[in-house]
């Protein structure tokens, strides 16, 4: 008897968390922009995770009889000025760009969200004259450039540039999760879980965050492409990926000299880091208006 009443209680669970997710992939799909930036998104991923099956040659295959070669003559995008395939290295440089993404991202909500979440739920001096002082004093500088300074005081190499990225993200993640805790911290169900005796940590972690995550799925979305971007420029500068290694950004680098002379070697990983960052950012205005209860039918 006990097993079969847990059995429904569990159904009774699932059921209705399967049709929020209808409900929401239903939301989303009528934004067509949304559905436009998904399929990038799932393109380069799938571009990433099977780089070497679809790049016709090494990356950093050099063959200087075959410098400069347009598209058609030199292969589906030419070649560039060590004669190294142009297709090949905007292939591989998707995985470069999407790991350098993922795991400056990670970082910044791995340290933004706890921090959030504990300096909102407890407030105090803490929250109001250290933490977010430090916070206002970090975000007093462009994001770019700050990435370049930390970047430049970690030294080179893609590894510190994603931690760069993941530092300057790391404000933007305090903040919005401090902010939804402030106003989710107050709530009627908060009360109620306290007032049953439940603990600070089991507040925060089954009723407060679970429900400030919406803000955050849409924030994560968005410096996912500003995390491209950053590594990009980074990589352009020098100070992310070397100049060997396929990264959109070093291969713009390499391209300055050729603008007029070999086209190709700038326009395909310049369009490469506009659709990717393009597909992120239509995905996470899908996810907000999705998301978004005045949109709720």
């Amino acid at each position: 008897m006990s097993e079969r009443v847990a059995g429904e209680a569990r159904t009774q669970t699932i059921e209705p968390r399967k049709r929020r997710w209808a409900t929401l992939w239903r939301r989303f799909k009528r934004n067509k922009l949304a559905v436009v930036g998904l399929v990038i998104v799932v393109i380069l991923v799938l571009t990433a995770v099977f780089a070497p099956l679809i790049a016709p040659s090494d990356p950093q295959a050099q063959d200087y009889a075959l410098t400069l070669r347009p598209p058609g003559e030199g292969g589906l995008m030419g070649t560039d000025s060590l004669g190294s395939d142009v297709f090949s290295r905007v292939v591989y440089g998707a995985r470069i760009s999407l790991e350098a993404s993922l795991i400056s991202v990670g970082i910044a909500m791995g340290v933004g969200v706890p921090l959030g979440l504990v300096s909102g739920y407890f407030r105090g001096f803490w929250d109001e004259w250290v933490l977010m002082r430090v916070v206002d004093s970090i975000q007093a500088f462009p994001f770019l450039i700050l990435a370049l300074v930390i970047a430049a005081i970690l030294g080179g190499g893609l590894g510190f540039a994603m931690i760069a990225i993941g530092i300057a993200f790391i404000p933007n993640f305090v903040r919005i999760t401090r902010a939804q805790v402030l106003t989710v911290r107050g709530l009627d169900y908060v009360e109620a879980a306290r007032a049953v005796g439940a603990g600070n940590l089991r507040i925060m972690t089954h009723h407060v965050l679970p429900n400030s995550l919406p803000p955050l799925l849409v924030q994560t979305t968005l410096a996912m492409g500003y995390a491209i971007i950053a590594e990009a420029t980074l990589s352009y500068l020098g100070l992310g990926a070397e100049p060997g290694e396929p990264s959109w950004g070093s291969m713009l680098f390499q391209a300055q000299s050729y603008l007029t002379s070999a086209w190709w070697m700038a326009f395909f990983p310049g369009m490469a880091i506009f659709f990717a960052v393009l597909g992120f950012n239509l995905l996470g205005d899908g996810v907000r208006e999705a998301l978004d209860p005045r949109t709720y039918d």
